[in-house]
This record gives structure tokens, sequence and C-alpha cells, in this order.
């Protein structure tokens, strides 16, 4: 249609471009469409028809300029379309001409299309040096947004920069981290799958199999990436292809469905709602350009007339494939013939769905962008009217200058661009869904808006529906996600999304899934079972309510029981001679020993602290020197005696009680000395021991300074060694109340234990190492008190016909 301005639109109306062979002898012909018709993209060249026409009847926009139209079909071919670019560029005029007065009649002032981002680069590189506008509705490759290449290159869709970083967070959202990736090759597609891997290696998902095709392939190559799809191992697929090569690829497979896959589709084939046929893709997802209404364009695509049809070859070929007959008279036998009064109202088609417009909407906001254009340049507003200048030359440079500053609202849909030619990206996140009558429809289920904050851009508001109609999200990965307590090991030679779950060590944990580290547990804390967390380490020590504790305990309160017995037995008979005959104040002071050995024990017993920790080694040293040295004491007291009858003899003079005392108290103050010089350097100390037990904490008391525990149990061992031998000096004595004999025994069990006790103390795990303290101190203490006071005991209660003075001097007896 001619007007003062024109507008072209180029559009792929045919799916192909017939193959010719050319052989350079004659004019190339010029390209040939071929194939079915693509219904949406007629409606695209019907919308760009009603929007030129909604514009010449406006009063607003261009009052009183006609603006005219020229709608090309590009065959899907890049050869067809740089053809057509010739063309709309050269204008009507058929003589070339040179020099400063070439004439602009027919020249478009801006150029719709086209769908396919490969013809859209081809034509701006022809359009760019003439400065015709190109405003694509559906070239969405990234690419495009260059200005140095293409600068006068404009888009009303969003480009695929935001829409592959939507992808990959679309399939990172649903745990999607094995996928297969197929993309047509074309720029579209290249372009497309590159920027989309990129933002996948960022989401940390990896790829099994990438392929490329395109719908002119041969049938093998077609064949064999079904082939590809159908053995692969995982379930998602993102396909980043045109919609002519969707079409080709899922009729492959339809002929042998392959195992149930989810698909993730790019806007240019997920919204073609010709695709929605196969039923096997049901759950299919992606993203969509917002669906809008354009009103009266429903009307305008169902009042096509007779006249209309007889205009047009392709609304007539359109229009027999539609109603499967023929508009002209030679009929074939297997079409009917039809007039164009046929009501497209009756068929339910894609073409005549405009409740949901989306492309289409694209292809309404590119014409209106342009006319705004042409309207900033020509029109001016005067006294709240719009005068618009009627000329038949307009410079080019105008409206492309205008066109970048166009910023409007057309049906409440904004338009404007950026400083790359490039709208606001906004999607929709569609979803293949089965009604209940078993039709495939189209459902909005979210939202994707790239000018929101990060981390807000991306939302889900409905249900959706996957493979098989199924509910659950499908499992598309190459390993399971290991689970909290074990950390991830790649496997050799494969991704980073294949790897095996491997336990966490021992005292190491990991609180999270997939994690790929195990970390250790803080020196008191350690693993609980499943190793996902910390918990404080039991702490162990010996305390009162354990069995064994118990046990000692009650021996200890037995053997201070035992002593104060013997005590209060020996006070009842203490002017008996068998009390009397060795120094009867040794043994009460030995008694009064033995009692506090045996209740030092009890110090041994509960959670340490540093009075504890101090009282129980000095006690234990303390009383232990008081108790030998009274033996001691008694032991010289028997070999005294024993010389002290010899004639001429008065050495027991030299050792009388007072000497007697003297020594017990020189004795134990050496063992206090070094009691307080160990105290004062380094004393015991609460310690928790975190080396003995890796999963529990042991309470114990650390010695200080070894030097003084080791000199306290070594001056106690010098002088258990020492009384020892002094008693077996004078175990032959001739007395019938003679204790060496008994010391010599006690003595023996006493170096017995303590020597046992050196490498017992080093191997007891814990708070063994305690009970092995406290059992040496009972069975030490219980050898002393038996052995030197039960067999006098004995005779006291059992046989007091011996505890007399007639007995006692009657030496033959022994």
């Amino acid at each position: 249609m001619d007007g003062e301005y024109v507008i072209g639109g180029v559009f792929a109306i045919h799916y192909k471009e017939l193959t010719k062979i050319h052989n350079y002898t004659t004019v190339p012909e010029p390209p040939t469409c071929t194939g079915s018709i693509n219904s949406r993209e007629l409606r695209f060249g019907l919308a760009t028809i009603f929007a030129i026409e909604e514009i010449n009847n406006s009063t607003e926009l261009l009052p009183g300029i006609k603006l005219g139209y020229k709608i090309y079909d590009s065959c899907a071919s890049v050869r067809a379309a740089m053809h057509v670019a010739f063309q709309l560029s050269n204008g009507d005029d058929p003589m070339f001409q040179t020099g400063h007065n070439c004439s602009q009649l027919g020249l478009v002032m801006g150029v719709i299309g086209d769908s396919g981002s490969t013809q859209s680069i081809s034509m701006s590189r022809i359009f760019g040096p003439f400065n015709i506008p190109l405003v694509s509705h559906f070239a969405t490759c990234a690419c495009l947004s260059d200005k140095q290449q293409y600068p006068t290159f404009f888009r009303t869709i969003p480009s695929d920069h935001y829409q592959t970083a939507a992808l990959a967070k679309l399939v990172k959202h649903f745990g999607w981290t094995w996928i297969g990736a197929i993309y047509s090759n074309s720029d579209y597609g290249r372009n497309g799958m590159v920027s989309f891997l990129e933002a996948a290696h960022r989401e940390g998902i990896c790829v099994e199999y990438i392929e490329s095709f395109h719908q002119n392939d041969p049938n093998s190559k077609i064949r064999r990436l079904a082939d590809v799809i159908r053995r692969s191992t995982a379930i998602a697929v993102v396909a980043f292809t045109s919609s002519g090569d969707m079409k080709v690829l899922l009729e492959e497979l339809n002929q042998q469905p392959s195992p149930p896959r989810q698909w993730i589709g790019s806007e240019d084939w997920i919204t073609d709602l010709q695709l929605l046929s196969f039923s096997f893709c049901a759950g299919a997802i992606g993203f969509a350009i917002q669906q809008a209404i354009i009103p009266g364009f429903g009307d305008f695509l169902l009042d096509l007339s007779p006249s209309d049809l007889a205009a047009s070859s392709v609304l007539t070929e359109f229009w027999e494939d539609t109603f499967n007959c023929s508009l002209t008279k030679t009929t074939s036998a297997k079409k009917k013939s039809c007039y164009g009064t046929e009501d497209l109202m009756t068929l339910k088609i894609p073409f005549t769905e405009t409740s949901k417009l989306r492309i289409t909407n694209m292809v309404y906001k590119a014409v209106y962008a342009i006319a705004h254009a042409i309207h900033n340049a020509v029109c001016q507003e005067t006294n709240f009217t719009t005068y618009c200048k009627k000329q038949t030359r307009l410079d080019l440079n105008q409206v492309f200058t205008e066109l970048k500053k166009v910023n409007f609202t057309q049906n409440g849909y904004p338009v404007s661009f950026d400083a790359n030619g490039d709208p606001v990206a906004s999607y929709e996140v569609v979803n293949w869904q089965k009604s209940e009558s078993g039709i495939i429809e189209l459902v909005t289920v979210g939202y994707y808006d790239a000018s929101l904050p990060k981390g807000q851009e991306f939302r889900i508001n409905r249900n959706l529906t996957w493979l098989d109609g199924d509910t659950q999200v499908p499992v598309s990965v190459c390993s399971e996600s290991c689970p909290p307590g074990t950390r991830k090991v790649l496997q050799k030679g494969k991704p980073i999304c294949c790897y095996d779950c491997i336990p966490c060590p021992e005292g190491e944990i990991s609180n999270m899934t997939d994690s790929p580290d195990c970390i250790a547990c803080p020196g008191e804390f350690w693993p609980n079972s499943r190793r996902d967390a910390c918990f404080p380490k039991p702490v162990e020590f010996l305390s009162f309510d354990e069995v064994l504790s118990i046990i000692l305990a009650a021996f200890s309160v037995s053997g201070a029981c035992l002593a104060i017995i013997t005590g209060m037995l020996f006070f009842h008979h203490r002017t008996t001679p068998i009390v009397r005959a060795n120094n009867s104040e040794l043994s009460f002071l030995l008694l009064f020993s033995l009692t506090l050995c045996f209740l030092c024990s009890l110090t041994f017993i509960g959670a340490p602290s540093e009075w504890s920790c101090m009282l129980r080694h000095t006690a234990f040293g303390i009383t232990f020197v008081l108790c030998i040295s009274c033996v001691l004491g008694k032991t010289i007291v028997v070999i005294m005696a024993f010389k002290a009858t010899l004639p001429g003899n008065n050495v027991l003079k030299w050792f009388g009680p007072p000497q007697q005392r003297m020594t017990v108290v020189s004795v134990t103050f050496v063992q206090v000395l070094i009691c307080i010089v160990w105290l004062v350097v380094s004393p015991p100390f609460p310690m928790k021991n975190l080396t003995t037990y890796k999963e529990k904490i042991i309470l114990e008391c650390a010695l200080g300074s070894a030097v003084g525990f080791w000199a306290v149990l070594g001056y106690i061992g010098l002088l258990a060694v020492f009384c020892f031998v002094l008693a077996v000096l004078a175990r032959k004595l001739p007395d019938n109340f003679n204790e060496a004999k008994m010391i010599t025994f006690s003595m023996l069990i006493f170096c017995a234990v303590w020597i046992t006790f050196i490498p017992a103390y080093f191997s007891s795990p814990g708070k063994f190492t305690v009970a092995v303290e406290i059992f040496a101190i009972l069975a030490s203490s219980f050898g002393l008190i038996l052995c030197i006071f039960a067999p006098k005991c004995f005779i006291i209660l059992f046989q007091p016909e011996k505890n007399t003075k007639k007995y006692l001097m009657n030496k033959n007896q022994m």
C-alpha cells in the first residue's frame, strides 16, 4: 500500500526457500519460498497492516499523514532476507542514479523484522550505511546490541543476554544440575547458547551434551540428534532454537518417542501454539514475552474478504491450506472448491487465537515506534493542536535520531529503547499443562523482571505440571545430592556435577547438602553419629554416682571404720601386755594415720577442682609418710628393745618415747616441706584432657610439677624400703609379741602395690588412672592394718590367755 511514508515488513511466512542450482550462464532468479505457511508469521504481517491502518485513522498520531507498507516473505532464509533488504533500500526506482539527485520514491522510513536473528544481522548490515532503522519484534541475539556493527538496529523484544541468564537461574531453581543442551545452528542459537553456557557455569550446572542443528540439515543428522536425546541420562533438556527448527526435531522424536524429558525452552518456540500438538512435551517450561490484548485485532483477522484473498497469493495459499480447499477453478480430485466466504470462527487454530498475544504485540509496538519517530520528525504541537507537514522527502537520519528518543505507552504497554536499542527485559514463565480434556495449554506460572534488584527478579506464583502430568519436580542430576555428614569427591574425568559422597572422617562434620569439604569440630566438641553437627564432648571423671566410685568409697569408709574400731579396741585394752608391748603410743598414731590414709582416697573421687587437686596429692603424701614413719618407729623400737636386753647395753634410753615422737615428726616434716615447695612452685591443677580420648574430655588433675609428684612418691618409697630392710633384720628376734615379721609382710605388700602402681598408672586411661591411685592407697593401707593389727586383735578377742605378761616373758614359747 502506498503512502507519504512507507514502513517495510519482513517476515518468514514460509518455512524455507526453494533450493535452486545456478549455472552462472543466466541471470539468477529471485529467491522463491516453498513449504507450508507459518500462520504465526502471517499473523505478524497482518498485525503490521492492522497497526498502520489504525495509525492512518488516528487523529493524534500523524494526523493527515497516510502511511504505506511493503511486506515481504524472507522464507526463513538469509539469502532471501538480504534480497528483500536490497529491495527495500533501493525503493521503487528501477534506474540507477548517480550524484546528489537520487530519487527517494518509495524509500522506506523504517523496517519491521525479521523474526530470525541471523536474517536480522544480514539485513542490518545492509540498512546501516543508509541509516534505515530496523526494528525487530523477535530477533533476540545479544550480538545485535553492538552499536558499532549494527548502529540502526532496534528491537521491542528483550535481548537474549537477559533470557539466557534467566534460563540458567530457572534451571538452577529446580535443581537440574545435569542437563542436555541443543541449539539452532544460526546466529540466534549459537550466540544464545554461548551466553547460556556461561551463565550455567556460574550457577554450577553441568551439561552432558551440546548439539546444534538446523531445519535444513539432512534427515540423518536430525535422526542422530534425536538418538542422542533418547540415550542421554540427563532428564532436563534446554532447547535454544527457533520454532521452525524445533518443529523438525519434535517431528523426528515423535516417530519414536524418547524416555520422558523435561524441556526448557527459549521464547522463540516455547510460545508457538502450533507446537502444542506434541503431547510428549507436556510439562515444558520456559520464558515468554508478556501476553497482551490488541483491541480490534481479532475482528480484523476474521474479516478477511474474497477480495483480500484474491489480492494476495500468500493469503490465498493460507486459506486453501486452512480449509483444505481450492479457490481456483481447476480443483483437484482431493480438494473441494471454496469461495473465500468460509468462516474462520468455526476453526480453532492458533491463527485466530488473539486473547493472549505475545510476539504479535511486539510487532504492533514496533510499528508504533517507527510511527512516533516519523511523527516527532514532521509534526509540531501548536495551541493544543498537532500540525504535520506533508512532504515527499524526509531525511532518514531524522527518523533514526527520533527513534532513539521515543518513549510512549500503547494500550498500556510502555515502549522505549536504551542506548543499545533494547527495551527493558521482562518475561513471563510459561508451562505446557494438560487440561482436563487432554489438550496442552500454555499457562503463565510466574514472572521474571530484570529491572528488579538482584535475587528478586524471578518468582513463581502458580503450580506447575511436569513431564507425564506429574506435580513432582523431576530430578535431573548426574549424582544425587550428598547429605550432611558427607563430602563430595569428584569422579575422575567427569564434570563437577558427577561425584561420590564420602563420609566425613572422624572428628569432622559437614552440616549442609553437597558440602565440598568437611570441617573439624572445635577441641571440646565432637560429631554426632550422623556427623552433621558438633556437640560438646561428654566430660568424664570419677564421680560419686558411679558403681566403681561407690565400691571404692565403701572400701575407703570401711577401712577408716576398721582403723577407728581397732583404735577403740586397743584403747579399751590399753593396759594389757599385748598393747603395751610395742609402744602403744605409736600404735595409736599409726591407726590415726591409717584412718587418714583411708579417708584421703575420697578426695580423689568427684570433679577435680583447684583445691581438691592440691589436697588429694599432698594429703596422700603426708598421711602415708606419717603412717610409714610410725611403722619405722615401731621397727626401730623392736630392734632397740632386744638390743637393750644384752648385758651392759643401755641403748633403749636413747630411743625412748621423746625420740620416737621426734623421729615421726622429723620424717613427716620432710614430706611436708616437699609438698610446700611443690605447691608453691607448680601446684597440681584441674585440666581437661583432650588427647587420651578423641570423643570425650577427661577431667583430671594435672601434676603441675612432675618432679614434685615423683619426689613425694620417691620419699614414700625410700621410707618404705628402709622400713622393710629393718623389719627383715628384726624378723628372727625371739619375742612372742615381736611385730617385725608382721611389719615385714606389710612392707612387702606395700612395696609390691606401689611398684605395680607405676606401670598401671601410665597404662590406665582417663578416670581409671584415678581409680588405680585409689586402689593403691586402699590396698597398701589394708595391708598395713591387717598385717600389723589383725593378729593382735585376734589374740585380744579370741585368745585372751595369750594376752598375759607370763606369756610375754616366756621366750621359750617362740
